[in-house]
């Protein structure tokens, strides 16, 4: 499995206030060192964030069992299985199937994969995929994308308003969301609840006709990461104007895996 790096994902938290009485319950009366306080404060955030950070992408998804005990992954299966058996946590945001990776599936009917556990996870069927197919896993810190060597996994965004992007960084897209063989249409009325910007081109523009379908889950992203996300899981760049974000189709093309034999099983 092709591992480009193991990130740390950060959290949030919003500040608040602890109200310390001096007499509790007929208790006799204690005075609290504010800075005491603080310092423990910033300890056990310390210690979570700690905690966070060490653990990677692997143990988060061996953490999430399959929706259902399968013997084989296949075009039929796959890509269902995987979403819905993705679940929140505080490292991966998001699995993303990309063109390449559908294509093994649904263009090339190649990619097969069996599991020999008795109560598979989802890292089990990840680990299976690398190994007995052409699909790789690449973490980029907070997605994890399944590809082949015809996607592209940068260079796909274009900024021409600064003050939006970092909103959109800041801001994060509530409920998880799951698309899965999706088209341009469904992704675009599926999310327009959920971000502070459009979403462009309009419903039924040619362009979007040449747009990949869309198949991914995702939890606690930001906005920012949500157009990435579509970005990857679509085969598209995208353009972050003052009100709105612009798709066009990614013209880049890498160099599909070659069939070595036939038939691959």
């Amino acid at each position: 499995m092709k591992i480009l790096q193991n990130g740390r994902s950060g959290f949030r938290q919003k500040a608040g206030q602890f109200g310390l009485p001096d007499k509790c319950g007929g208790l006799p009366t204690r005075r609290y060192n504010g800075s005491v306080i603080f310092k423990g404060i910033i300890l056990l955030a310390w210690l979570a964030m700690t905690a966070l950070a060490d653990e990677n992408w692997q143990s988060a998804l061996n953490k999430m069992p399959m929706v259902a005990n399968v013997v084989e992954l296949n075009r039929t299966n796959c890509v269902s299985l995987l979403l819905n058996s993705f679940q929140s946590n505080g490292v991966v945001k998001a699995l993303i199937f990309m063109p390449g990776a559908t294509d093994e599936f649904y263009f090339f009917s190649r990619a097969r994969a069996t599991l020999t556990n008795s109560n598979p996870t989802l890292l089990d069927a990840i680990i299976a995929l690398t190994n007995q197919t052409y699909i790789q896993a690449d973490f980029r810190p907070p997605l994890l994308l399944l590809h082949t060597t015809e996607d592209a996994l940068d260079g796909f965004a274009t900024v021409k308003n600064k003050s939006t992007a970092a909103k959109l960084r800041q801001r994060f897209v509530p409920d998880r969301v799951i698309f899965n063989d999706a088209d341009w249409d469904n992704v675009k009325w599926g999310l327009n609840n959920k971000l502070s910007i459009g979403l462009r081109p309009f419903s039924d523009a040619p362009e979007t006709w040449h747009f990949y379908r869309h198949s991914f889950a995702a939890c606690g992203v930001t906005q920012w990461e949500m157009l990435e996300t579509i970005a990857l899981a679509g085969k598209t760049t995208f353009t972050v104007n003052w009100l709105t974000a612009e798709f066009q189709p990614d013209a880049r093309a890498g160099v599909v895996p070659k069939l070595e034999k036939f038939p691959v099983r």
